[in-house]
């Protein structure tokens, strides 16, 4: 994995063309809807749903351009439905998707929470990503720096965060390295890209790195 919580480069890896942007990114980077059957816009978070896929790329911009410019009746050739809550109902998506592979990881021992646990897998070159709440205290989270080579997420609420580890809330966490921490990693990229845009806190160690 990439530092600023960016997965690592995947290249020849397959990638798809923006119906909003017109770039071909690789698909870790770009969102998947398919038409229901009522003809509206799907949210495909996992990818699986059946169907021929419309991809947008993880941006705020992008996906309220396509739903604001009819982009995917466009796309589709016939007439689709995009509520104008779908950003909102995509961002809500996404974030309850990485607060459920952090808590596998968890169950699975390879994530802690608390600043001392924290502070410990660090110091012994445990962790693998360094998470930090957006709303926690900044004087707090200072005292934390990514691990070396690692990745840093930084915009999940601390009640988010809690709900990972069946607390009420937290504000620091570590992952180890695995599968689960890359998809982590990639998920919690794609929220950024609908939740930062937007006025959500990126603040952090490597988060200004895009």
């Amino acid at each position: 994995m990439g530092r600023g919580g960016h997965p690592k480069d995947r290249s020849g890896g397959p990638e798809r063309k923006c119906i909003a942007t017109g770039k071909v990114r690789p698909t870790h980077e770009l969102l998947r809807f398919v038409i229901g059957p009522d003809g509206q816009a799907v949210p495909d978070m996992l990818e699986k749903l059946p169907g021929r896929g419309i991809w947008v790329s993880a941006e705020r911009a992008a996906l309220e351009r396509a739903v604001n410019k009819g982009l995917f009746s466009r796309a589709a050739r016939q007439k689709i439905k995009a509520p104008c809550d779908l950003c909102d109902t995509v961002e809500a998506q996404l974030a309850q998707r990485v607060v459920n592979l952090i808590s596998l990881a968890r169950k699975g021992g390879a994530a802690v929470s608390g600043y001392e646990k924290v502070k410990a897998w660090l110091a012994g070159d445990e962790a693998e990503v360094l998470i930090q709440a957006s709303d926690g205290s900044g004087r707090g989270k200072s005292k934390l720096s990514t691990p070396y080579g690692g990745n840093f997420v930084g915009w999940l609420t601390s009640a988010e965060i809690g709900q990972a580890f069946g607390r009420q809330s937290a504000v620091h966490a570590a992952l180890r390295a695995g599968g689960l921490a890359q998809r982590v990693v990639e998920e919690a990229a794609r929220l950024k890209g609908l939740r930062v845009s937007h006025g959500g806190d990126a603040a952090g160690k490597e988060s200004g790195t895009t």
